[in-house]
């Protein structure tokens, strides 16, 4: 019995190779485990009514696009319009919510240099609002999330020409939150916020 495609194609096995390849190792998604985790628990916590927070869109200018065929367009050349904030924004018990969320295989500290200058401008301008701003840090070596109060990212930040290039881990066992993995939500980072800003 010949299997085929939904196209009309038949299938064809792959065929096991004797010679082993080197993978090549892919570092376009670097950070997109922890966004996802966000985004999906972001997606829990609108569906169950805790808060209103969403993925903020980084806008681009579509400057070259190409069309071999109608219904697939390709995107050769594209710019960013501006440069961006944080990436995530919303609602929580009626307070404003901004935030950053970072990976690292580091195991020792956090690259300060993952963190732009307009970043800190925006985080700064959300505390004198008198938002709740911080930044979400994995180390996915050790597979551990912390919730990072903004005001020790922007003191990190401001300090980096004199002092270090990174906040040590220890820093941010010190004084981070730990944020348990879960199942729904994934990373439950309210429960914290809860603990840190409304306690």
């Amino acid at each position: 019995m010949t299997i085929r495609y939904p196209n009309g194609r038949p299938f064809q096995p792959a065929k096991a190779s004797s010679t082993h390849k080197r993978e090549k190792i892919d570092y376009s998604n670097r950070g997109m485990t922890l966004e996802s985790d966000i985004n999906e628990t972001n997606s829990y916590y609108l569906t169950h009514g805790r808060a209103v927070i969403h993925k903020k869109p980084t806008p681009v200018q579509i400057v070259n696009v190409d069309y071999p065929k109608r219904s697939a367009a390709v995107i050769k050349e594209a710019y960013f319009k501006q440069p961006s904030t944080t990436d995530y924004n919303g609602v929580y018990r009626g307070k404003y919510l901004d935030f950053e969320a970072k990976e690292t295989r580091n195991k020792t500290s956090f690259p300060i240099q993952n963190f732009h200058e307009h970043q800190m401008e925006h985080m700064k301008k959300v505390l004198a609002q008198d938002g709740i701003c911080f930044v979400i840090v994995r180390f996915t070596t050790f597979d551990e999330t912390y919730l990072l109060d903004a005001s020790h990212v922007i003191k990190a930040f401001e300090t980096k020409e004199t002092k270090r290039k990174s906040i040590p881990k220890s820093y941010i066992d010190s004084y981070g939150h730990l944020i348990k993995i879960g199942y729904h939500p994934r990373v439950d980072y309210l429960h914290v916020v809860d603990q840190v800003y409304f306690s």
